[in-house]
């Protein structure tokens, strides 16, 4: 009789470190809500600044200003950056696949998020484009970028979220005037502003570059000015 090996038992440390893993690598609630927040701005975008929208000009201006107040929250994704070294501090240390598999998880989350904001203000560039006020784009993306900043600084620190401007917005103004004197608040902002400027500005690029080789093996397709 051939005596059959039977298949090893894992071990209890095996098993626990195989759960710890899986729950690190799980989507939470939290990032999924600040990356459908991060998605508003542009699908904002989309609706108010296509071409030969029909859109009320109050209701126009009106989205657009919603439009500009949930910008921030697509580059606060890169603030969650907080949970992925939280996950990663664990013992045991998490095995290889896990490590890889939560790299890319947040790497596609922050993509996604900064890809929003830089497509939000890319498409908002076209539209001063066919209105012959492209000199409006780099003021423009400057200072929706300083904001933007600070409120990545109000939100990550002072648990501010856009829609404190009307459920309260005398604490907002209220916070954001003593943060905008606070040495503290300075410093963090402009790191924030660095950060994004130049992911921003990297997206852009990427972006413009991709745009080229679509038209170039697609010569035929109908020509459209190209985002800004």
């Amino acid at each position: 009789m051939i005596a059959t090996a039977t298949p090893p038992i894992p071990s209890p440390l095996l098993e626990q470190t195989m759960e710890q893993a899986i729950g690190i690598i799980r989507p939470n609630f939290h990032l999924g809500w600040d990356l459908f927040l991060a998605l508003i701005p542009l699908g904002l975008s989309l609706l108010i600044f296509r071409h030969n929208n029909r859109i009320h000009p109050l209701l126009w201006w009106l989205l657009l200003g919603v439009m500009v107040l949930f910008l921030p929250n697509a580059p606060y994704v890169l603030t969650d950056v907080i949970h992925f070294v939280s996950k990663v501090r664990v013992t045991p240390p998490l095995p290889i696949w896990a490590m890889s598999l939560l790299l890319l998880e947040f790497f596609f989350y922050f993509l996604i998020g900064m890809q929003s904001f830089t497509l939000s203000l890319m498409l908002w560039g076209r539209k001063l484009k066919r209105h012959h006020a492209g000199w409006l784009i780099l003021p423009i993306e400057l200072i929706i970028l300083g904001l933007s900043a600070f409120a990545m600084y109000l939100g990550r620190f002072d648990r501010l979220n856009s829609w404190n401007i009307l459920s309260a917005p005398e604490n907002l103004l209220d916070q954001s005037l003593k943060e905008a004197v606070n040495r503290g608040s300075e410093e963090m902002t402009l790191v924030f502003f660095v950060v994004i400027t130049f992911v921003f500005y990297a997206l852009k690029l990427g972006n413009h570059l991709i745009a080229k080789l679509l038209r170039h093996h697609h010569p035929h397709s109908s020509q459209q000015g190209s985002a800004d």
